[in-house]
């Protein structure tokens, strides 16, 4: 008897035969959801998940960082990250200040009223994963982290290996 789930899968969790490939729905069945309602939330807020990921960057990194190190935090085009960091500078929670050992470079700091609009969304955001994940107590969470890991370590040792060029 299949499971029953609540999340629809691609293929409707087929594919028995693949399970590599059913694996890799289930994933992103998971996170695709998640993310979904993260944004939701966020959008209630009048906030994003691109704007929150900037501030929580940024939050990481007290002393500034640099567009190029925080594009690459972000996993985004420098051009997407300055649209980013430029409209939350118009609103007053990044200060953008030219580089002291390389003038082309900018250093990019959380204002005051930016770490506070982060600390409110960063508890909210908590609250919400911590409710999508209720149901799994404590030690589920723990093994499907270190499946996680696991999973992690065999992807980049897959991608060293097979000689897949992208």
């Amino acid at each position: 008897m299949r499971e029953a789930l609540a999340i629809p899968e691609k293929h409707d969790g087929a594919l028995a035969d693949r399970s590599s490939v059913r694996l890799w729905l289930r994933l992103l069945s998971c996170t695709l959801t998640i993310e979904k309602e993260v944004q939701r939330r966020f959008a209630a807020r009048g906030a994003t998940l691109p704007r929150f990921d900037v501030l929580a960057a940024l939050d990481r990194h007290p002393q500034g960082m640099n567009m190029g190190a925080l594009s690459r935090a972000l996993l985004v085009s420098n051009g997407n990250a300055t649209q980013l960091v430029q409209k939350l500078a118009k609103e007053g929670l990044v200060r953008i200040r030219t580089a002291p050992d390389d003038r082309r470079s900018s250093i990019v700091r959380l204002t005051p009223k930016g770490r506070a609009e982060f600390n409110r969304l960063a508890a909210a955001h908590h609250d919400w994963i911590d409710a999508l994940l209720a149901d799994l107590d404590g030690t589920k969470r723990d093994d499907l982290y270190h499946a996680l890991g696991e999973l992690k370590r065999a992807i980049a040792k897959g991608q060293a290996g097979d000689g897949f060029q992208t």
